[in-house]
């Protein structure tokens, strides 16, 4: 369970969806819903009612950034929406 959430999902979008009690995180590729839901409750002491998932492809580099004949890859990764119960926060940054 340890290492699952990787790192929170700060973006517009998402500071609006945390007023209605819901968080994104960037989470392990092979985690599924129930480890996620785990992983939440644990680490900041909330109750999870709803996880959902999407995983993201990596996209290909430019041509003009590759290094000698390999173009390559951004690394896939997968994001997670966690629903917190009516009334519970996360509070990602103190003093804010």
């Amino acid at each position: 369970m340890i290492g699952i959430l990787k790192r929170p999902i700060v973006t517009e979008k998402m500071t609006l969806l945390q007023e209605k009690g819901q968080y994104a995180f960037e989470v392990e590729i092979s985690a599924n819903k129930i480890d996620i839901a785990r992983a939440v409750e644990k680490k900041f002491n909330v109750t999870v009612v709803d996880v959902r998932t999407s995983r993201h492809k990596g996209k290909a580099k430019s041509q003009m950034t590759r290094k000698g004949r390999f173009a390559g890859r951004t690394p896939a990764w997968k994001k997670a929406i966690v629903r917190l119960k009516e009334g519970e926060k996360i509070q990602f940054f103190e003093n804010v």
